[in-house]
């Protein structure tokens, strides 16, 4: 039984492991629009305040709505691009208007999506997973390197010092048990930050200049307005989660040990709907599962939801106070890629456990996996590939879980469905002549 200490350190653990990306996305939109610092502090409290609100609504739960599952709810990046244009051609106002209605959309189209969990049999939810965990893993590289743009990429201090908090982990991992092995990846981070500090890596600026208190508020950038092509363009932006969100709680329920149905699918998409309605209404962003907190739970053997929903009130608490929030930004981001390596790399290992028991004998589940596997890193490291597509689809295809996951459902349809569809019906026929 875990102590509240305990419950919430590892918490704690979990915000900072998926802290990076819910960051960066309010960064990158805010950016790109000239937002002054008021409205980017505002953006980014906005953003955590409503990860919390919707990471504990999934994990909580109700009777129709939550998945119950250790899952932590972030902002999509798949999101950006689209928020950026529709706000470049018409306003953030529209943007969100847009944010809004999707978000009623997929609460509405929840149980349909649902009826479809016959398409994922272990053949295609462990290729899903896999391509999820193998998608990231450029992610993490990128950070270790010193972050994408960054002036000093690739810099041999920044390699060593993402090395270095990777083999830490290890060393934790190896050499101890139990909590202290739980919080392994919090110990590299905090570890990696203060080496990092002597090497004049970290700056505390930031914290400095953010206030102490900030209040969420409805609509801070205007009354929504809504525009059809902006909504269809963020409902297409969140049928690609609700895609990638299945491939996680699958791999999830294989890590706890819980069989996943279409009733949880429904409860779990219907609170991301749910999610990204608030995002809207907050002015902040579209919401979907987050799979580095997957390879956290693997890692750390800690199923609980109750350091989840310590993770989700810490969002909230970080929304609310800006200045605790900016604290956890000072972390650079060679640590945090050492600490990816080892969380997305047990994505790919959960990936590869639920194929362990696929039947590799049958030549037609080689296929599914090479494929959908080829199709989806493929898209993911070759994107300019699809420049000359219209912007819905070279959207739609520049996703290598997206691509990768269709590629896994049709073959399976293809190769699978229709030979089990076919002995069927010969067996039927051998019935009726006998």
């Amino acid at each position: 039984m875990l102590t509240k200490r305990k419950t919430f350190t590892l918490g704690l653990q979990h915000v900072l492991a998926m802290y990076a990306g819910a960051v960066i996305v309010p960064l990158i939109i805010g950016g790109a629009l000239e937002l002054t610092p008021a409205q980017m502090a505002y953006l980014i409290a906005a953003d955590l305040f409503t990860c919390g609100i919707a990471t504990l609504l999934q994990v909580i739960g109700t009777r129709y709505v939550g998945i119950k599952l250790p899952v932590v709810l972030g902002c999509t990046f798949t999101a950006v691009g689209p928020i950026i244009a529709i706000s470049l051609t018409s306003d953030l106002a529209t943007a969100y208007g847009a944010i809004i209605v999707s978000g009623l959309f997929v609460l509405l189209a929840a149980p349909l999506f649902g009826k479809l969990l016959r398409f994922f049999p272990t053949v295609v939810t462990g290729s899903v997973v896999t391509i999820i965990g193998l998608s990231l893993i450029p992610v993490a590289m990128n950070n270790a390197a010193g972050g994408q743009g960054a002036a000093d990429f690739g810099a041999p201090r920044n390699l060593l010092l993402a090395l270095g908090t990777l083999v830490l982990i290890l060393l934790v991992n190896r050499f101890f048990t139990g909590f202290i092995r739980a919080i392994s990846v919090l110990i590299g981070l905090i570890a990696g930050t203060i080496v990092a500090y002597f090497f004049g890596m970290v700056s505390f600026a930031a914290v400095g200049e953010a206030s102490w208190v900030n209040i969420v508020q409805p609509f801070y950038f205007g009354t929504p307005k809504f525009d059809l092509f902006a909504i269809l363009t963020m409902i297409l932006v969140n049928l690609i989660s609700m895609v990638e969100s299945t491939g996680v709680y699958f791999a999830l329920g294989k890590i706890v040990g819980r069989d996943i149905g279409e009733r949880d699918i429904v409860k779990g998409l219907r609170a991301e709907g749910i999610g990204i309605l608030l995002g809207g209404i907050f002015n902040a962003f579209p919401y979907t599962a987050y799979s580095q907190n997957v390879g956290l739970v693997s890692m750390t053997r800690v199923k609980t939801r109750n350091t989840i929903i310590a993770a989700g009130i810490i969002l909230v608490v970080l929304g609310l106070l800006p200045k605790l929030a900016a604290l956890t930004t000072v972390i650079p981001n060679p640590v945090l890629g050492g600490a990816m390596v080892a969380m997305f790399g047990m994505v790919v290992a959960s990936g590869i456990n639920i194929l362990g028991n696929v039947d590799f004998k049958q030549n037609e589940n080689l296929l599914i996996v090479a494929c959908s596997l080829a199709v989806g890193l493929g898209s993911a490291a070759v994107p300019q590939m699809f420049d000359q597509l219209p912007t819905t689809m070279k959207m739609l295809m520049q996703n290598g879980i997206v691509t990768g996951s269709i590629t896994a459902i049709l073959l399976n349809i293809f190769l699978n469905m229709r030979r089990d569809r076919a002995a069927v019906e010969t067996a039927s026929t051998a019935v009726t002549e006998v």
